[in-house]
Parts: structure tokens; C-alpha cells; sequence
């Protein structure tokens, strides 16, 4: 019985690495159910067995990015930290790191912005959001702490979150920014001081 629930489970896990391939690669309206199951070696019919509906693939796919996203120990570092430019740069360095690792995030993060916007606000809150969360909380600490300025804290992690995630997603899809090419350090080096430098002032 633990063999044939472990070989489900694989081959669900196969399916949901195909599909996310397959949807980073080509748009959700474009991705069908034949295309999926071709992907996996399998037929259509054995692949209604794992998922009903797209829709129910995609959402596994989407639960399975958000735990590629994972903050746990981010999160217990930066908690420990007083200084926001720490704070900013470990937090830009995930992302970065996170999508030149993950690909398909930024792919999946550019498609869905240009889909309906619940495909958006889906890809957003599983891909995005954990990082805005966490900032948000940190900020809130600091300010607390008199260490920055008195901003919206929600204002504030939503613009350094969407600019470092924009430079996540130009690095992985062309390569270069303004047809130059950037290492992730440089990136960290040149906007964090400056996006510091305001919260402090």
C-alpha cells in the first residue's frame, strides 16, 4: 500500500513540475490538459485521475512555488537585526537569489501579470506577498524602535519588494538591465544603500 501512495505521489509531483514548465513557458489560456499530459508520458485520461481541471493544476503549482518561497530562516535572521540596511540587503539577496535558482517564478510572475487578474493576484500572493508580509512586520518593529523614519510601512514594502522582485525578473528572462549585465551583488550594492539611506533620514 506505502508503494503505490509513494508512486502517486511522484507521479503527481511529475505532473506538477511539467505543468509549471509548461505554464511558465507559454500562457495559462495556452496550456491545455493534452499539453500537460504529453508532457508527463501519460494519457489524458490518467492524468483526470491526479487533477480534475486545470484549474486544479495550476493551483498546485502555485502551492508548490509558494514553498519555494520559503522564509523560515530569513525570517528568524532578520528578526534579530536592528539595522534596515541588513535587513534590506538579506531580503533583496533572497529574492534574487530565489528567482535566479527558480526560474519559473519570474516567468509565472510576468505571464500572470499579463493574464486576468486572478491568475495575477494568485501568482502575486504565493510568489510575492510572503516578502511584502515580512517586510512590512519589520518596519513596523523598527519604526517602533525610533531606528527609521514614521513611513507607511505597507507603502514602503510594497515599492522595495516590486523594485527588487522587476530586477529579479530582468536579470532571469533577458539576462541584462538596459542591455548591460549586472551581478546580483551589484544590484544589492546600488539600490539598497540608497532605499536605507531614506528610511533612516
Amino acid at each position: 500500500m506505502a508503494g503505490k501512495r509513494n508512486t502517486s505521489t511522484n507521479r503527481k509531483q511529475q505532473i506538477i513540475d511539467a505543468a509549471t514548465d509548461l505554464f511558465a513557458n507559454n500562457s495559462y489560456e495556452r496550456v491545455t490538459m493534452s499539453m500537460v499530459a504529453k508532457a508527463c508520458n501519460v494519457t489524458e485520461p490518467a492524468l483526470y485521475r491526479y487533477f480534475s481541471s486545470k484549474e486544479k493544476i495550476y493551483e498546485a503549482v502555485l502551492l508548490s512555488l509558494s514553498l519555494k518561497v520559503d522564509l523560515e530562516e530569513l525570517a528568524a535572521w532578520i528578526k534579530a537585526s536592528r539595522d534596515i540596511e541588513e535587513i534590506l540587503q538579506e531580503i533583496a539577496g533572497h529574492i534574487l537569489n530565489n528567482n535566479l535558482k527558480h526560474t519559473e517564478l519570474s516567468r509565472l510572475l510576468l505571464l500572470s501579470s499579463l493574464e486576468h487578474r486572478t491568475l495575477a493576484r494568485q501568482v502575486f500572493t504565493a510568489v510575492r506577498l510572503p516578502y511584502i508580509d515580512l517586510l512590512i512586520d519589520e518596519l513596523k518593529r523598527l519604526r517602533e524602535m525610533k531606528l527609521i523614519r514614521d513611513v507607511n510601512p505597507v507603502i514602503t514594502a510594497r515599492c522595495f519588494i516590486g523594485m527588487i522582485m522587476d530586477c529579479a525578473v530582468s536579470k532571469n528572462l533577458w539576462g541584462k538591465m538596459q542591455g548591460e549585465r549586472f551581478q546580483i551583488e551589484e544590484v544589492i550594492e546600488n539600490n539598497v544603500p540608497i532605499f536605507a539611506r531614506g528610511l533612516k533620514e
